[in-house]
């Protein structure tokens, strides 16, 4: 408990902030989610299913990086998508969690979201 007050702490000092595209049909989503709640993790999620301008602007944020195209060749969405605060966008929730410093507490037990096992 701990460790995790002060991680928080770190994090509103430092003022960090993340935006996640995502959504709740998406077990690779609500994993995440599941962690960054786990560890008192702060940020704005917006469900891509919850309406048009929701879509929309993920679409829009789709179309025009090329983090997205290995998603988008595979046949994949690309969510959970990873706003940072200074605009980078990843595609690797564990990889931002393991940068972090941030253990994966919680696991979904539903598979990925592709027929592959590749993901969202």
């Amino acid at each position: 408990m701990m460790i995790r007050r002060l991680r928080q702490a770190a994090a509103e000092e430092e003022n960090i902030m993340l935006t996640i595209y995502g959504s709740q049909l998406c077990p690779d989503c609500r994993e995440y989610k599941a962690n960054l709640d786990a560890h008192g993790v702060s940020y704005t999620y917006i469900d891509i299913n919850k309406n048009m301008k929701n879509l929309k602007a993920f679409l829009k944020l789709r179309d025009s990086l090329p983090v997205f195209a290995p998603a988008k060749e595979a046949g994949a969405v690309g969510i959970p998508a990873i706003l940072r605060e200074d605009g980078a966008v990843t595609l690797d929730w564990e990889g931002w969690m393991q940068e972090q410093g941030l253990p994966i507490v919680y696991r979904e037990r539903a598979q990925a979201c592709g027929v592959d096992g590749l993901g969202c």
